[in-house]
């Protein structure tokens, strides 16, 4: 079994508290193993799945460990939790629908047609879609993919298209159904915060992480992120109101939207001639989140509960099954009615009561340590906090609705981490004096305190050496104790780190198909977000762009600001620098550095008037992210 080699063993404090989940919970209910495992076909005989360069982006069997008893250093819910996510292979739903799971964080659904299979949410990688798409071809035969659908704008439910669609596919006629919406979030999320997002998701899901008892064993959702290529294809059937019926290949579906929900753009969708119902990411057997730990916005709870509500007044007496593009389907109408209604209760037990609290003045960290599920909701397993909690959904419920600010004016201008951490060391005696104290309080089991006060002494000074073990070890505790995954991820994560440097970004979801996919204003908006404003605060400049066959837009630069449109109406146009006219390509291949401005006046299909130095200088004043930015020491 690979583990850190610097992993540490569980504190009698995290023993006893991992052994009593083992008392308090019912391990001996088996339905979600038989569930998990109903209908399975068989996996791949390859566990490794490959990119073209030989680099390993999946193995099946990584996660053959949690096949043991539960360990002292996780806790027994969530390791029960990896356990059935871990299952892997073809699963038959009922007749004609199947699903790839366990090949990635997400599952793929294939919906057999007239003439081929349709896929719904093709993973997150071009590999792992392939390899599910030719393990169920092993089983089921040589049927074309006839149509994809994506459930909602997320990268794990459409990532892997080009794994099993081609462009030629598309051109033959092959539709790409998506929610309304779905490209501009799509891209958008993946973008303009994609850098910090991609960052604090290696946190999130611990893909670099070694898997073992004392590392990564999943990520309640699913095990982790496959690390190959992500593509997009671009929708050719939008999905804009609930009740709309679309027939690809024979197979005849009904869509409820719900944007909002667990995405900005997401649908449910009904199989009325199977009495199937898939749930998207709408209704998975764990607590999800209303604002995830790698960011994005914040989600809506009160419309969440709702949408669940209606897909049961809409479908519950109509469906046999119920499955979701994660874990594993449920069956049985009543089964599928008290599933979808147990999710709905909860959702909108956390919104209503956040609600109560709030408006009695509780902040969020009050909130968020004083409200429990109800016995019902918490004994039910499918509720509980594997990938969203109720400690940080509480929270993203008060940001919605009052923000960051709790109406404490002490909190109203903190000094930043580092200048605070800084004070506070001072103040508590220096650093070894703080260190010497939270070794005391490590003793004690109050891993929460050292991870709280030691990270003061790391923003003051990141070099102590002794308090970068501590607060590896203290993170390292709290790790395995949670029954999240990806709280689990995080505190592993930062404990990695402290010992042993970066662990990067292993996925990377900014692909040339996502790129390729924004709209040329949303490009010149992901430049305006690179600007270093104060560096250009006295700049003015002005580049106009005419596009062949299109219209023209002139970017202004001016008080450290990137605007752009067709006209200021100022008449601004005439202190323009450069006016250069050049193809949709063109442009683009220079907004994303793929070109250099100084080879533009050399090509055959440019046209450059004015000084091309103006352009140069425009992105001179552009920083680049960093995709490998500081977590856990400033």
């Amino acid at each position: 079994m690979l583990q850190d080699s610097g992993a540490e063993p569980a504190e009698p404090g995290v023993v006893a508290a991992n052994a009593e989940v083992r008392r308090r919970f019912a391990f001996d209910d088996t339905q979600d193993l038989d569930d998990a495992r109903r209908g399975f076909m068989g996996t791949a005989p390859e566990s490794l799945i490959r990119a073209e360069d030989g680099r390993v982006v999946w193995d099946l069997d990584a996660y053959g460990f949690l096949d043991q008893d539960c360990p002292d250093t996780a806790n027994p819910s969530l390791w029960r939790q990896s356990r059935l996510c871990s299952e892997h292979g073809l699963f038959e739903v009922t007749e004609g629908i199947y699903q790839v799971r366990g090949f990635d964080l997400s599952n793929m659904t294939l919906v057999e047609g007239e003439r081929g299979v349709f896929v719904i949410d093709p993973l997150l990688c071009a590999e792992t879609a392939a390899a599910g798409l030719a393990l169920y071809r092993a089983h089921r035969g040589e049927r074309p993919v006839t149509g994809v659908l994506y459930t909602h704008s997320h990268a794990d439910h459409f990532g892997g298209v080009r794994g099993v669609l081609g462009d030629e596919d598309v051109a033959r006629g092959a539709p790409v159904l998506a929610p309304h919406g779905f490209l501009e979030h799509a891209v958008s999320e993946n973008v303009y915060a994609g850098t910090a997002m991609n960052r604090r998701a290696a946190y999130m899901y611990g893909a670099a992480l070694p898997k073992g008892e004392r590392g990564q064993i999943g990520a309640g959702l699913g095990q982790t992120t496959a690390t190959g290529s992500v593509g997009l294809i671009p929708p050719t059937v939008d999905i804009t109101r609930t009740g709309q019926s679309e027939t690809v290949d024979g197979i005849r579906m009904v869509f409820q939207l719900t944007p909002g929900t667990e995405a900005p753009a997401e649908l449910n969708l009904h199989f009325p001639d199977r009495a199937a119902l898939c749930m998207a990411e709408n209704a998975t057997h764990n607590l999800h989140n209303l604002l995830t730990l790698r960011g994005a916005q914040v989600r809506d709870p009160r419309v969440w509960a709702r949408y669940l509500a209606e897909a049961v007044a809409l479908y519950g007496a109509s469906s046999d099954v119920a499955f979701a593009s994660h874990h594993w389907p449920v069956w049985g109408r009543e089964r599928v009615v008290a599933f979808l209604t147990g999710q709905r209760d909860l959702y909108a037990y956390l919104h209503d009561q956040t609600l109560r609290l709030l408006n009695q003045g509780r902040t969020a960290l009050e909130i968020a340590e004083e409200i429990r599920l109800p016995p019902a909701l918490e004994r039910a397993w499918h509720t509980h906090g594997y990938y969203g909690s109720v400690s940080h959904n509480t929270k993203a419920v008060y940001q919605r609705y009052l923000g960051w600010f709790d109406g404490n004016p002490a909190h109203l201008w903190e000094h930043p981490p580092v200048e605070a951490a800084r004070r506070y060391v001072e103040f508590m005696g220096g650093a070894d004096e703080v260190v010497r104290r939270a070794r005391r309080s490590f003793a004690d089991g109050d891993f929460r305190w050292v991870a709280q006060v030691v990270q003061h002494v790391l923003f003051a000074d990141p070099d102590h050496a002794e308090a970068r073990r501590l607060q590896a070890d203290a993170l390292e505790q709290l790790g395995y104790g949670s029954e999240n995954g990806t709280w689990r991820n995080f505190f592993l994560t930062g404990a990695h780190e402290l010992r042993h440097g970066s662990v990067g970004t292993p996925t990377a979801t900014t692909s040339p198909d996502l790129l390729a996919a924004l709209t040329i204003d949303q490009l010149f908006d992901s430049l305006a977000i690179r600007v270093d404003g104060p560096r250009c605060w006295d700049a003015d400049i002005a580049v106009r762009f005419e596009i062949t066959g299109g219209g023209a837009t002139t970017l202004w630069l001016r008080n450290g600001v990137l605007t752009h449109g067709a006209d200021t109406g100022t008449g601004a146009d005439a202190d323009l620098d450069v006016t250069i006219a050049l193809p949709e390509s063109d442009l683009r291949a220079l907004l994303l550095g793929a070109t250099n401005p100084a080879d533009l006046a050399a090509r055959e299909n440019v046209r450059v008037t004015g000084d091309l130095g103006g352009l140069t200088a425009l992105l001179g004043h552009l920083d680049a992210p960093d995709p490998d930015f500081a977590i856990v020491v400033p």
